[in-house]
């Protein structure tokens, strides 16, 4: 009888799964359509004059950032997919579901993006610039696909990611927008966001049973090799991740710092992890994710002009606080909490998010017209002034538009609101979306099956009872993420 619920469970996942991308197919022929930039109608558009003279090309090219488009492609499949393989028979899972909710979500992130920007009796426009700014909120589901790893159905972290991804657009158009804040490489908005989110679904699920140790919670030799890929991937393309939107000194700066940044975190988390282990050897949970974290703290001040000590610091101090928080944070919501964190996100991308947003507002405090030129005005817009007379010669110079006159300390409480406001809403949506998620039409999965790639993947390698006696006889030396 379970077995027959089980598989009438399974076939209505695919049910569903058909139903969201026909809905996704409606959606974006009703509301979506190409940008100016991609429209064949307009002759500005032509990169060649295939033979007519009248023919005028762009004065800017649009492909100039499809190079870090792509960076952030990478990241998201590869860095992200193979980032979480660490779980020693969860790797198709890690990898697939990564990659179909990465194919669905993109799609749902551009609908929300357009019309969140739709102007009247008008379509959404789709350009190379949609299309990464896509990319980046997706980021925000699969970072908090990574606290409840190995523990839903993949309907679940679809319907997830799906309401993630309409909250996350609410949120970034009330920071962006109505606030004026700068979060440059997306630090609280994608990073702070997607963690706590993610963690306040866990703890809805942790609410219904607390968790608790499972034998294929931990990792294998082969599967922390596999989960430094995702690592390295991430690691190398993060100066993209952090500056793809942005042009000129900004995103020099932007690369800059970044690479400064994520180089600090790298070695202070190496040796940290070895200071705080036994024998002061390295442990590969804190290689794979804490070295990460210098990336998520200097994103929102990532195009500022923080200077390189800044960037240094702030990157050793996330290595600091990413290690410390997977050896005594983690174990530690758990227990009090009941929040199990599979993959650590409170440490990669919560805490270096929360730091991100509070360095950002320090150097916004700090910023002033004589270190930014009128730069600081392009940076800043709210800071620019809103009367005529002040406004003309900026207007001269740099073509500057009238902006609401903050001051340097008024944009960093902004700031700080900001980040306040994001994790409220984060937090309060992921109440509300993990009580919807438990609901049987989207599946659930048993103790049993957690961690295991059995429940949604055909294994033909081995039978389930050779792999599950072959788990019990290698064991594996190293302890499940949450109680390290």
């Amino acid at each position: 009888m379970g077995k027959g619920m089980f598989s009438i469970s399974q076939k209505q996942q695919v049910c569903q799964l058909f139903f969201i991308q026909v809905v996704l197919i409606v959606l974006m022929g009703t509301l979506m359509t190409y940008g100016p930039e991609a429209n064949a109608n307009l002759l500005k558009n032509h990169t060649g004059d295939h033979g007519r003279k009248d023919v005028k090309k762009p004065d800017t090219d649009p492909l100039r950032i499809y190079s870090m488009y792509q960076d952030v492609h990478v990241m998201i499949w590869i860095g992200f997919g193979f980032l979480m393989t660490f779980l020693r028979r969860y790797g198709q899972s890690a990898i697939g579901l990564t990659f179909l909710l990465g194919a669905i979500l993109v799609q749902v992130a551009l609908i929300c993006e357009g019309v969140a920007h739709m102007e009247k009796n008008s379509k959404a426009f789709l350009s190379l610039k949609s299309l990464l700014s896509a990319d980046i909120a997706v980021a925000a589901p699969l970072i908090s696909m990574g606290a409840l790893l190995g523990k839903t159905t993949y309907m679940q972290l679809v319907f997830m990611g799906i309401l993630e991804l309409i909250m996350f657009t609410v949120n970034k158009y009330v920071g962006e927008h109505l606030l004026q804040v700068v979060d440059a490489g997306d630090s609280m908005f994608v990073h702070a966001f997607g963690a706590y989110f993610g963690l306040a679904v866990s703890f809805v699920f942790g609410m219904k049973e607390k968790p608790k140790e499972h034998l294929l919670e931990g990792p294998s030799y082969n599967s922390d090799i596999f989960a430094m890929i995702g690592t390295v991937f991430l690691w190398l393309f993060w100066p993209s991740f952090n500056s793809a939107a942005l042009e000129g000194d900004d995103q020099q700066r932007a690369i800059i710092n970044t690479l400064l940044s994520i180089s600090a975190s790298c070695v202070i988390a190496f040796a940290t992890s070895a200071l705080v282990t036994k024998d002061s050897k390295f442990n590969m949970v804190h290689i794979q994710n804490s070295t990460l974290a210098g990336g998520v703290a200097v994103g929102t001040a990532a195009g500022m002009m923080c200077e390189p000590i800044g960037a240094l610091v702030v990157g050793s101090l996330a290595g600091l606080l990413s290690v410390l928080g997977y050896k005594y944070l983690t174990p530690l919501i758990q227990k009090r909490l009941r929040i199990h964190d599979t993959c650590g996100v409170h440490n990669l991308h919560g805490m270096p998010g929360v730091l991100a947003g509070i360095f950002g507002a320090l150097m916004a405090g700090l910023a002033t017209e004589a270190t930014y030129d009128y730069s600081l005005y392009e940076i800043f817009p709210a800071r620019a002034p809103s009367s005529p007379a002040k406004l003309a010669e900026l207007w001269d110079n740099s073509g500057t538009l009238a902006g609401q006159d903050r001051t340097a300390g008024q944009q960093a409480g902004y700031q700080l609101l900001a980040l306040a406001i994001t994790i409220g809403i984060a937090v309060v949506s992921g109440l509300i979306t993990g009580l919807i998620m438990r609901a049987s039409m989207y599946g659930s999965i048993s103790e049993d099956e957690k961690f295991d790639d059995e429940a949604n993947w055909e294994l033909e390698e081995e039978s389930s009872h050779e792999s599950k006696v072959k788990e019990r006889n290698c064991g594996g030396e190293q302890l499940p993420m949450g109680h390290i």
